[in-house]
């Protein structure tokens, strides 16, 4: 039996097709209060979850999911978050209340590219900016530089650190 996801207008199934896309599909939480979380995202009045019901991938941010073993799970809070409601199911969008939040989402840029300087202002190169950054201490072993030779420097100015001091 084919399963299809719940979100509203989705139409989903799992199949060989949505596999190779890319789409995974996840079962509702079984704790009681996360499954409620996301029975209220979905929107879907007198809808009724039971074991078998799923959420395809397409409705969770990339910030979901745990992609770090072989199986693409989510992560442990993750709530759907995306979907393509018709208009009588969006919630609508509350205007800003205060006179300094007005002035805070005016003075946001909506094209990504008004946030780059301008053409004619040089850039440092990659390079540049990589010489500028300074090598902070590692505060545990594994942040230590994984380069054998800057290590090696490392303990070689200690090396000559202690010899200086036992004079």
């Amino acid at each position: 039996m084919p399963d299809f996801c719940a979100a509203y207008g989705c139409t989903n199934a799992r199949s060989l097709q949505t596999r190779t896309r890319g789409i995974t599909f996840h079962k509702f939480p079984k704790c009681s209060e996360r499954r409620r979380q996301w029975e209220r995202a979905l929107r879907r009045e007198g809808f009724v979850v039971n074991d078998r019901t799923l959420l395809c991938s397409e409705h969770f941010r990339n910030e979901d999911f745990d992609r770090t073993g072989q199986t693409i799970r989510l992560k442990a809070g993750a709530v759907p978050s995306v979907f393509n409601f018709p208009a009588h199911l969006q919630r609508p969008v509350a205007p800003r209340s205060t006179n300094a939040s007005r002035k805070a989402g005016e003075n946001q840029p909506m094209d990504p590219e008004q946030d780059q300087p301008p053409p004619d202002v040089p850039q440092p190169s990659t390079r540049e900016r990589q010489r500028s950054r300074k090598w902070k201490a590692p505060d545990h072993q594994y942040a230590m530089p994984s380069s054998q030779k800057a290590l090696k420097a490392k303990l070689d100015a200690a090396m000559a650190t202690v010899r200086k001091l036992w004079r």
